[in-house]
């Protein structure tokens, strides 16, 4: 699969997960939805992020989550949608949420085994 391909169908799942998460009752706003590589290895460093960050190959975005006006931070709050995107992911286009490994505001999709 190449990547063009990925970043595509990436873009196509975004849009159902903020469409869901609207009809959910949430708001979002972007996070990170772009990381260069240079702020990438700055965050490796910081033990933040992986220098082969997704953000970086546009196959990863942050979100900010919001109900009634109140900005939600844990990761739990975002249970909901993540495993909504979780189930949006096929063999041949897997999806990853960061609840899973402590970053709840953040859904990817896999490429080469990277999150």
């Amino acid at each position: 699969m190449k990547l063009g391909d990925l970043q595509r169908r990436f873009t196509m799942l975004i849009a159902e997960l903020i469409a869901h998460a609207y009809i959910e009752g949430y708001e979002l706003t972007f996070g990170e939805a772009y990381r260069p590589k240079e702020t990438a290895e700055l965050y490796a460093k910081q033990g933040r992020g992986s220098k082969n960050s997704n953000h970086c190959i546009r196959l990863a975005v942050d979100f900010n989550l919001f109900r009634n006006g109140k900005y939600l931070t844990a990761t739990e709050d975002y249970t909901r949608l993540g495993e909504f995107w979780e189930k949006l992911g096929t063999e041949e286009y897997p999806t990853a949420w960061g609840g899973r490994f402590s970053d709840g505001n953040h859904f990817s999709m896999v490429y080469r085994g990277r999150k």
